[in-house]
Order: structure tokens, then C-alpha cells, then sequence
């Protein structure tokens, strides 16, 4: 079986549940506490030696890095597939993931909302308007990306989730947690219901985590 080590709070895990139950495979679940600091204990960073989540164990198979996972489940197990079947559909739903994933999520992260607090003394006010920020940058973009394309249907790219879909609905939870206005996104924001109300998202949703507290 899958073993896939996450945190329940981290939105890159949270794409990785969503690619596995949109595929229908069964995976093992391993808690990596990230404000305990688990991901540095020298088993794990053995793993993954970014200390992040999420790590894939498929077999002997170590994977690191959510895009870079969520593409070998596409190739390891192709049905149903989760990009889509020509070049340009691939390069556009792999951009809008690449937003959140390069653009958004590495600037408002656990790591470095705690390093502006200790190095620049940003309180919690402070390090909200920064996650916000960033969130809306990278949401501005992506709501001008799926509004101008006829190819934008009930999810990103067409009438099935793709790997899109994995990427932007757990940074609208990060969005919504940070208390971000989302009324500047009704893109998104049509998208994000539409995926929520679909089993495997909910099942993947933060809330669902066996460790959620």
C-alpha cells in the first residue's frame, strides 16, 4: 500500500490526498507534526531531506515534492487521467498549479511566516496581511487565467478535475484562513464549491484528517 507522510494543516499534503482519491488508490497515512517540528528529525529528513511534506512511499519508491508526485500517480496509474489528453490543455493546467505551487504557497508557508516573526519581528496582524498579499497576487492571476478561457467549464480546465483542481482548492482554504476576501475571485471561488462537493475532495479536506486538531 501507498504511504503518504503529511500534516493535516499542510496544503501540499492536501493536493497529494486529492490526486490519490481522485484516483481511487488506498494509502497509508503518517502524521509529520510540522509546529512540533517533526520534519527534522533525522528519520524523516532520511526521506526527505527539505524536511517538508509531502513524502510518497510507493514500494522502494521515495517521492518528494507535490507537482513532481502528483505526476508519476498520473503516469503510474493513468485512469482516470488527471491532465489533460493534448500539449497545450497539459501546459495550461500544469501553469495554474505552478502558481500555487511556486508563485503563492512557498512565500505564506509555516517556515516562512515563522521567519519573518523571530528575524523581523512580524506579529500575527502582520504576518496575515503578508500571507494575504501573496495569496491575492497569485489569485489575481489565476482568476484572469480561468475567466478569459473558454477551456475553464465546472473546474479549471474542462467537465473533470484535473491536477489543477488538486492544487487550487487547498490554497483557497489556505485563502480562507487568512481571512482573505475572496469577492475579487468568483472564478475560483464557482471552482472550489463545484470540487468540494465531490468525495474525494471532501474526504482530502483539512478537516477530514485523522490528525486535524
Amino acid at each position: 500500500m501507498l504511504k503518504l507522510y503529511g500534516y493535516f494543516r499542510s496544503s501540499a499534503a492536501y493536493r497529494i490526498r486529492i490526486v490519490l482519491n481522485l484516483k481511487g488508490l488506498a494509502y497509508e497515512q503518517s502524521s509529520i507534526h510540522l509546529r512540533r517540528g517533526e520534519q527534522f528529525k533525522p528519520a524523516y529528513r532520511a526521506l526527505n531531506p527539505l524536511a517538508r511534506v509531502p513524502t510518497l512511499i510507493d514500494g522502494e519508491r521515495v517521492l518528494n515534492q507535490s507537482l513532481a508526485i502528483a505526476e508519476y500517480v498520473e503516469e503510474r496509474w493513468p485512469e482516470p487521467p488527471l491532465l489533460p489528453g493534448d500539449a497545450a490543455g497539459r501546459a495550461r493546467v500544469r501553469a495554474l498549479a505552478l502558481i500555487v505551487a511556486c508563485d503563492i504557497h512557498p512565500i505564506q508557508n509555516t517556515s516562512v511566516l515563522a521567519y519573518i516573526e523571530t528575524a523581523h519581528g512580524f506579529d500575527e496582524p502582520a504576518k496575515t496581511r503578508w500571507a494575504q498579499h501573496w495569496i491575492a497576487g497569485g489569485f489575481d492571476a489565476i482568476e484572469t487565467m480561468l475567466a478569459r478561457d473558454p477551456t475553464t467549464e465546472t473546474y479549471c480546465h474542462g467537465e473533470r478535475p484535473t491536477v489543477a483542481d488538486a492544487f487550487l482548492i487547498p490554497q483557497v482554504a489556505n485563502a480562507r484562513r487568512f481571512a482573505l476576501d475572496l469577492t475579487p475571485y468568483p472564478t475560483i471561488v464557482r471552482i472550489d464549491a463545484a470540487c468540494r462537493a465531490l468525495a474525494p475532495f471532501a474526504a482530502a479536506a483539512t478537516e477530514s484528517q485523522p490528525d486535524a486538531a
